[in-house]
Parts: structure tokens; sequence; C-alpha cells
């Protein structure tokens, strides 16, 4: 059965750090580039970061650039994503998604308080 969980998130304050992880089952990670997206209340769903299958490149959107690293280890099937210094327009769900395969997670809740 695929699966891709998520989990590390939760609510923190502002200017914090938060390290989300995703953690695929049933297939193979290595041969997909991975992404993060976010999806707001009232918002369009945002793409955060995206990583090669080798994880040689890497690219973020703006509004992330700089605060967030996308990151993954292969051996252990597993995405991550580094989040610091949190701002409260930060809050949403966030989902990790395989580009090859089209799977998605159920998404993990990040709330981040002013």
């Amino acid at each position: 059965q695929v699966q891709l969980v998520e989990s590390g998130g939760g609510l923190v304050q502002a200017g914090e750090s938060m390290r989300l992880s995703c953690v695929a089952s049933g297939f193979a990670i290595r041969f997909n580039g991975m992404a993060w997206y976010r999806s707001a209340p009232e918002k369009q769903r945002e793409l955060v970061a995206t990583i090669s299958p080798r994880g040689t490149t890497t690219n973020y959107a703006d509004s992330v650039k700089g605060r967030f690293t996308i990151s993954r280890d292969n051996d252990k099937n597993t995405v991550f994503l580094q989040m610091n210094n949190l701002l409260p327009e930060d809050t949403a769900v966030y989902y990790c998604y395989a580009q090859g395969n089209a799977y998605w997670g159920q998404g993990t809740q990040v709330t981040v308080s002013s």
C-alpha cells in the first residue's frame, strides 16, 4: 500500500523553528522528485519547495526562501522540511508530494502564533 505520512506539525510562536518529516512506504522515493505544498484557508494550495531525486537541486517559493530547507534521505525513504523563523502567514496544512507518481500525503497542520 502506497503511503506518504507527514509528521512534525504543531503550534509554535513566531520566530521559532519546526521540522516536518514525510515517510514514504510502498514505493521508493529515490526515483521521484519530491515536494512540499501548503494549503491555508481561503488560499490556493501553494508549492513551498521541491527537491530532485538525488537531492542535488532544490527550489523554493519566494515566501519561504532563506527560511525553509528541503532535504531527503533516500535510504530512509524520507523527505524533510526544516522551517526556521516561522511567521504567522506560514500557518497552513503542509502536504508531502511525490512528483513522478503523483502521490499525496494526508497533511500535517502547522500553526504559528504571533
